[in-house]
């Protein structure tokens, strides 16, 4: 009597296991799946402990993040494989199973897909549709790309085939997903024909995934507030039925937002506890860089360096090419912008740069962070390519127009109006300007990207002067650049203020006491002199040909305009008006006397006006940071045609 209830008893817990893993409830599955196996093991039943050891695995790859978590279902793994007979399906599967499991560790696929050959020629439907997903798990590298997608397709059809709800959900998923990692312009109605599944019947899983997706597109959109909103709901529901990705799907998810808000720095705290967490997946190596990101952007420079360092090791090309690859060098990028590391920016856009017409997308589609277009001109300001990064950074704008990443896009353009400005390009200025109106538009704070700097980043600058400002003679006045700020040291005291152009003005006129330069050398940065061109003084704010095309598309604005207001797209509508009215304010500034196109000031004169300002504007900046600092430097700056710093 007592053996048949144990009999049912394990037939029973196996049961409840497996149709809770069927409803997408792996977690829930886990505790039945346990006693089913001890139990079964006690009986010596090879059958239902195989049973048991296949659902322990759950449905992704690499769910048991702690190293005895998973070594306790390895065991019970194997020992099953040893008991069961080897020609079963069960056995099959199993090996599936634990070869996808050592192969995602190590980073590895080869063996997994000649798994997915070997289920096929055994005709075991359900085997197969295990093969797939989990294969598709173990290729999530951005070089996969055409294989996830035949995986995935494959899957869908095999779902036929299983009468498992779940093997089609999870097809269609992993589809939906490959789509969305390959920016393709039918993701969303993938996303769309999931979700109308997903009302017939739940399937938690999957569910968790259509969720975070509706995170990222709602970043996309630019609705940081109602993001993050959503991000936290997910964390805690995901949290609570004891998901492990929880805690790196939400640490992406926050840090994406609040890199596009421009308040990074605040999350260090967080990303410090983050960064060695043992629920991370072990191919995830993007918090290293993120930290690195957010501690540059906070001022500490040897955090940054070490983070960076930690993910290079021997050499990065070492780095995992797992979900979160493109977004670990994404974040290699701007860690290494901000610490002036060349080196790091070299290497990074090296193993980037097959993979320029994709996004930047992590895990399953839980977080993007734009075009990678952007970390390739990045990365090229970084090392001095000015013009191969104008390129990558129009392509930026236009590939994230493309998918609709609305704050990819105000950061491309303000990165491709730094460069046009390195570059000394006319269209800077309008790049920068319709920059600064998405950023408005959708409460983006851009970085101070430090454009026209004269001076070599992170250089310091000494001089010895003496002053009547209560400082003893012959102190020196250090400046330093340290990330995206200035350090100016004077006899004990430091003023610390955020980069701005007038700060690099600044460093190169401390650099050369008592030397008069002229701004228009100041205004142009470092490199070869550009030849004097005489008609320069009277080349027009907007030729002919400029103010017709302006013209032609104010009046097809307001066409626009109407029409949308007509079909109450009113956010539309309003993104119209605010070119209308930027059209209208150049169209007015170019105009000179009675309606004639007005000309430019002298190249001379241009550069007095813009170099004094940004110059007057840096010294405000570092007076609010320490008057005596601030008040000495007043005292011996002088600006104009020529600038001059003289201490004495």
């Amino acid at each position: 009597m007592n053996g048949l209830r144990t009999v049912n008893d394990v037939e029973g817990s196996l049961r409840k296991g497996e149709r809770l893993l069927i409803a997408g409830n792996p977690w829930a599955a886990r505790g039945w799946f346990d006693v089913a196996y001890r139990r079964a093991r006690e009986r010596s039943d090879a059958t239902a402990m195989a049973r048991a050891a296949l659902g322990l695995g759950g449905l992704w790859v690499h769910e048991h993040r702690t190293v005895a978590d998973a070594a306790v279902v390895r065991e019970r793994q194997s020992d099953a494989l040893r008991r069961v007979h080897q020609g079963s399906a069960l056995a099959l599967r199993l090996r599936i199973r634990m070869t996808a499991e050592d192969e995602y560790g190590a980073g590895a696929h080869e063996m997994t897909l000649a798994m997915v050959e070997e289920a096929r020629l055994a005709g075991d439907a359900v085997a197969l549709a295990e093969a797939l997903s989990l294969a598709h798990h173990c290729l999530m590298g951005p070089e996969h790309a055409l294989t996830r997608l035949e995986l995935a397709q494959e899957l869908i059809g095999t779902a036929s085939r299983t009468s498992r709800r779940g093997d089609l959900l999870m097809g269609l998923l992993l589809y939906t997903v490959d789509l969305f990692l390959t920016a393709h312009p039918h993701a969303e109605r993938r996303l769309a024909e999931l979700r109308e599944l997903l009302t017939r019947e739940d399937h938690l899983a999957v569910a968790s995934v259509v969720d975070a997706l509706a995170v990222m597109l709602c970043v996309r959109s630019g609705s940081f507030a109602r993001a993050e909103e959503m991000a936290t709901a997910l964390a805690d529901r995901a949290g609570a039925i004891g998901d492990v990705n929880a805690t790196g799907w939400f640490g992406g998810q926050l840090g994406t937002i609040r890199w596009f808000e421009g308040r990074i720095a605040e999350l260090v705290p967080l990303l410090e506890g983050l960064v060695n967490s043992p629920m991370l997946s072990v191919g995830n190596y993007a918090y290293y860089p993120g930290l690195a990101v957010a501690a540059a952007s906070a001022g500490d420079r040897r955090m940054a360096a070490a983070m960076l360092a930690r993910l290079r090791g021997r050499d990065m090309a070492d780095v995992p090419r797992s979900a979160s690859w493109m977004m670990t060098m994404y974040s290699a990028v701007e860690a290494s912008a901000l610490l002036e590391d060349r080196d790091t920016a070299a290497q990074a856009y090296a193993l980037l740069a097959p993979y320029s017409h994709l996004p930047v997308v992590a895990s399953l589609g839980v977080s993007c962070l734009g075009s990678a277009h952007h970390s390739l001109g990045v990365a090229s300001l970084t090392t001095g390519d000015v013009d191969r990064a104008v390129k990558h950074l129009r392509a930026a704008v236009h590939s994230n127009l493309a998918v609709g990443h609305l704050p990819a896009v105000a950061l491309a353009r303000a990165r491709l109006g730094q460069a046009l400005h390195m570059r000394q390009d006319i269209g800077a200025s309008q790049e920068a300007s319709l920059a600064a109106q998405e950023a408005a538009l959708l409460g983006m704070a851009l970085p101070d990207l430090g454009q026209g700097s004269a001076v070599a980043p992170g250089a310091p600058y000494e001089v010895v002067h003496s002053n009547g400002l209560g400082v003893p003679a012959g102190e020196r006045l250090v400046c330093r650049r340290r990330g995206r700020r200035w350090a100016f040291e004077l006899a004990g005291r430091l003023a610390l203020a955020d980069h701005t152009v007038g700060m690099g003005y600044l460093a190169v006129l401390i650099a050369n006491p008592g030397r008069e330069i002229l701004a228009t050398d100041l205004a142009a940065g470092p490199g070869p002199e550009s030849p004097s061109d005489p008609a320069a003084s009277t080349q027009p704010v907007l030729d002919e040909v400029a103010k017709r095309e302006f013209k032609r598309r104010l009046t097809r604005l307001e066409a626009e305009i109407d029409e949308l207001e007509a079909l109450n797209e009113l956010e539309r509508a309003a993104k119209a008006r605010t070119e209308r009215d930027w059209l209208i304010t150049e169209l007015a500034a170019a105009a000179g006397l009675g309606g004639r196109t007005r000309d430019f000031p002298g190249a001379d004169e241009r550069a007095r006006i813009a170099v004094g300002k940004a110059i007057r504007r840096a010294l405000k900046r570092i007076a609010d940071a320490d008057p005596i600092i601030g008040a000495h430097l007043r005292a011996a700056v002088h600006t104009g045609l020529r600038c001059s710093y003289r201490p004495e």
